[in-house]
């Protein structure tokens, strides 16, 4: 993934994170239940964090693989866990919760991958 993109998707990830959060505090709080809003605070928590960290990434030195394939991982990891939750949260369809492990491995494989990165430049 290329500085450009992470970039790209730390903005709309925090753009919507913020959006989103203070949608459901005070536009949804009469409207969902505390289990609903407790998973759109969770979702805007993973959001905003992984936003954070592929800012980060988008302004790393290029030419580091590894920390490119985990700006993949977060991405799409983020749009899995954070967006399967909003979803969730939204719809009540409980089946939707099936897909947040997937977004949950990503991040965690994103996280290796970052890991990975520093454990290689380490030994060099």
């Amino acid at each position: 993934m290329t500085a450009a993109w992470m970039q790209a998707c730390a903005g709309l990830y925090g753009l919507l994170g913020v959006a989103l959060g203070a949608f459901a505090a005070h536009g949804l709080k009469s409207r969902l239940d505390a289990y609903a809003l407790d998973i759109m605070a969770t979702a805007t928590q993973y959001a905003l964090l992984h936003a954070a960290v592929l800012l980060a990434l988008a302004l790393a030195p290029p030419g580091d693989r590894w920390l490119a394939w985990a700006g993949l991982a977060f991405a799409a990891g983020t749009l899995l866990f954070s967006g399967s939750l909003y979803a969730l949260a939204l719809s009540g369809v409980r089946a939707l919760g099936a897909i947040t492990p997937l977004g949950g491995v990503l991040l965690l494989g994103g996280w290796l991958l970052v890991a990975l990165s520093a454990a290689l430049r380490l030994r060099a």
